[in-house]
């Protein structure tokens, strides 16, 4: 049960969407490392960027139907894989981290399917998680049930950032894909560019870790660019609040790691 009724904004008019590459937030990073746009495959058109379906990365099935939920999603709440900061930049690497995300959540977890939704990988591939979650966001009125973060499944869309931010900032082109993907979710979804949060937001959890997680004013600023709308304050809930400061964040029940073996 949500204590949140649905957060929903009219959509942007047609054409707003302009997906301008602004993105100023991460390119003034200085500790971001530099890779080409080109080199990532990213793509920009007014369908949205290049996300990658299930299918194409070589996802297993689910073990049971991924129930598809008859609202909009109210927010999207950000995530880090914990796992290595590599250099290599493939869509060979890309695919294996899906493969072993999945595996790891459907083996070790006991769940249905890949947990989150999508998954931004560090060379800037951008891929469908839990089976269905592309198909349900072109449609952009109604979302997967998910398993990325206590207590936001039926009511948040969760973005995995391959790699661990807790002192390191992410890649500038896997920012510029998180920004870019968050921005084609705002705008199917009719969401502010404010309601885009981290894990530990609303779980006991040090995800999406600490660099990443300072990062999340410059992506709501960035998206708001991309989306051509002025960033407002996220909508308050003084009940959740009051719920939050008496009993504190639920603990997390996944964690923030792939086991040795699952991933070179």
């Amino acid at each position: 049960m949500t204590l949140r009724a649905p957060h929903h904004q009219p959509a942007p008019a047609s054409g707003r969407f302009t997906r301008r590459s602004v993105l100023t937030g991460a390119f003034a990073l200085a500790t971001a490392a530099a890779l080409p746009v080109a080199a990532a495959g990213r793509a920009y058109s007014a369908a949205g960027p290049d996300i990658i379906a299930c299918a194409t990365w070589g996802a297993r099935a689910a073990s049971e139907p991924v129930v598809v939920l008859a609202n909009r999603p109210e927010r999207i709440v950000v995530h880090h894989t914990a796992t290595a900061n590599v250099t290599d930049y493939t869509k060979q690497r890309a695919f294996a981290l899906a493969r072993a995300i999945q595996t790891y959540h459907m083996d070790a977890q006991g769940w249905i399917d890949t947990g989150q939704h999508f998954t931004v990988s560090r060379g800037a591939f951008v891929m469908e998680g839990r089976h269905s979650s592309l198909a349900e966001l072109r449609t952009g009125t109604r979302q997967v049930r998910a398993a990325h973060c206590v207590g936001q499944n039926t009511v948040s869309i969760g973005i995995e950032n391959e790699g661990t931010y807790t002192s390191e900032a992410p890649p500038a082109a896997q920012y510029a894909a998180l920004a870019d993907l968050c921005g084609h979710i705002c705008d199917q979804y009719g969401l502010a560019a404010s309601e885009i949060y981290g894990h530990r937001d609303f779980n006991a959890t040090s995800c999406p870790g600490d660099r990443l997680y300072a990062l999340l004013p410059n992506l709501r600023r960035d998206v708001a660019t991309i989306l051509g709308t002025p960033l407002s304050d996220p909508e308050e809930d003084p009940v959740w609040d009051l719920v939050r400061q008496a009993t504190g964040r639920p603990a997390a029940t996944v964690g923030e790691y792939l086991p040795a073996g699952l991933l070179p």
